[in-house]
């Protein structure tokens, strides 16, 4: 009786979700209270373990788990967070934890109200599928390569996905689907697919900054072989701000970026730069980055990978939210609608809240007996749009200002020297101002994990007034924090944290 009335609630029988990496597993763990079968079709044979796989070649770079996405997750997938932690993730404080090189040298490390959890791509997702395995009702289908959509009605009001066209090894095969969710990515041909089925040509938002990114992987030295200054956990190097004559990886970003088993992801990237593609080349490059410390460190480690670089990385937004009538039964969910500059790390933070936003839309038509009618999908793409404007304006806010950038969404060239000449001055003021001031660093943290609007941040007046003081005691050259440690010399260990955000002794090493 309990298991016919469970059923009785569903809002239909059979959910399909287009591909199995983190934003499919996400989407399949939102749809599994509400469908009596979710069908997860996935190109790629599956690992068992943490491993790499054709495709998600992204995996080889490193990955920042945002707080946004460390709390969806874990909704979908209670106990989530603790068991990637218990196979090997870090759970760091970045200001205590990281050597952080910005403008002209290091800065001191000092608590702060942000934490993040620290692992390879291929370990979230091992956890990830282990999770949503748990799920009775949901089935994945590896080698199977998606064909198309069944449709009805392309393009008119009642117009609706009605099922799953794809190929495996025993050949071709369809599903009916009450729903299905396109995971499939930045290369997803649903819009294509929709357009031949009657839909007109979604509207498509581009910006590429031409980001370029290479890594390699590392065994770490042990504990007891690691050097007394080796205090840090993560190494993080900014492009220079100098205008001077200086070699090409003073533009680059760096991270030596540790991961679980006591292993690091040594990464170098840049915006319209070219990036070493070779070991030797990438050995070279590193030892002409701003601060010998990072080659330094990968000197004591072993390498374990070749030379991994990417280049598919501009921002794109296809806007199905501005259709008149979007199709039924069709939903978007991570690089498939909204895909972004990998630098700034809101993938899978974006993703993972997409897919809890469908499962919240869902259980509000379960508790209202409600149809998944069209008004049900313009709903949720009007309420997903509001959450991808958040990470869309903090993309936009840097990339718009290089001049290699191309797209929809490029400015015209008085308005990016404008913002090319602010951007990086107004980041730089507000770390500085969340160094010293609590309020601004819990605000700014909350915009950094995607958890706050920067606009939002800038309306609040104890902000504004925490930046206000900031700039007046920056004029006066009385800094509570000290920064700009020598760049050449090893980042500090000193702690200067203090509570109440005290003031703190700035040594003659520091400015």
């Amino acid at each position: 009786m309990i298991e016919r009335r469970r059923l009785a609630m569903k809002l239909g029988t059979t959910a399909v979700v287009l591909g199995g990496s983190a934003a499919g597993v996400c989407s399949a763990g939102a749809l599994a209270r509400h469908f009596e079968r979710v069908l997860v079709l996935e190109r790629d044979d599956l690992p068992a373990e943490a491993e790499h796989r054709r495709g998600v070649p992204q995996s080889k770079h490193p990955h920042f788990l945002l707080n946004s996405g460390r709390r969806a997750i874990n909704e979908l997938f209670p106990g989530f967070e603790d068991e990637l932690i218990a196979r090997g993730g870090l759970h760091l404080m970045p200001s205590m934890d990281a050597g952080y090189l910005q403008g002209e040298g290091w800065s001191a490390r000092k608590s702060s109200s942000m934490t993040m959890i620290y692992s390879s791509r291929i370990l979230i997702e091992r956890v990830l599928r282990d999770h949503v395995r748990r799920h009775e009702n949901v089935t994945v289908r590896e080698g199977v390569t998606v064909r198309g959509l069944a449709t009805r009605g392309g393009g008119t009001p009642n117009g609706e996905v009605t099922g799953v066209r794809f190929a495996t090894a025993a050949g071709e095969d369809h599903v009916e689907a009450d729903i299905v969710v396109d995971a499939l990515g930045r290369g997803s041909a649903v819009g294509e697919w929709l357009v031949a089925a009657g839909w007109p040509a979604a509207p498509v938002q581009t910006l590429d900054a031409k980001v370029t990114y290479t890594s390699r992987w590392y065994d770490l030295p042990s504990a007891s072989e690691r050097p007394e200054s080796w205090w840090w956990k993560h190494l993080v190097i900014m492009p220079t701000e100098g205008k001077g004559e200086h070699p090409p990886e003073h533009e680059y970003l760096v991270n030596f970026f540790p991961i679980e088993g006591n292993r690091a992801i040594a990464c170098m990237g840049s915006w319209g730069l070219a990036m070493p593609r070779t070991t030797e080349e990438f050995v070279a490059s590193a030892r002409r980055v701003r601060t010998p410390v990072f080659a330094a460190a990968m000197d004591r480690s072993t390498p374990t990978s070749e030379v991994h670089l990417t280049r598919a990385t501009g921002n794109k937004w296809r806007r199905y939210d501005r259709w008149q009538h979007p199709p039924r039964g069709l939903v978007f969910v991570g690089d498939s609608i909204c895909a972004f500059n990998p630098f700034y790390a809101q993938g899978l933070s974006s993703a993972s809240s997409s897919a809890l936003l469908l499962r919240d839309q869902l259980a509000i038509a379960t508790e209202q007996g409600s149809q998944l009618d069209a008004g049900f999908y313009a709903r949720l793409l009007t309420a997903q749009r509001t959450r991808l404007k958040v990470p869309w304006g903090l993309a936009m806010a840097r990339d718009r200002g290089y001049e290699c950038a191309v797209g929809t969404e490029q400015l015209p060239e008085w308005r990016r020297r404008i913002v090319a000449a602010l951007s990086d001055p107004a980041f730089r003021f507000i770390v500085g101002a969340a160094r010293e001031d609590d309020v601004v660093d819990q605000h700014f943290a909350r915009v950094f994990n995607l958890d706050e609007p920067i606009g939002d941040m800038l309306k609040s007046p104890r902000v504004l007034a925490g930046l206000l003081r900031y700039q007046v005691r920056s004029a006066l050259g009385r800094h509570r924090v000290p920064f700009g440690f020598d760049p050449q010399a090893e980042p500090p260990a000193t702690d200067y944290s203090m509570p109440g955000g005290g003031a703190s002794p700035v040594t003659a090493s520091a400015r």
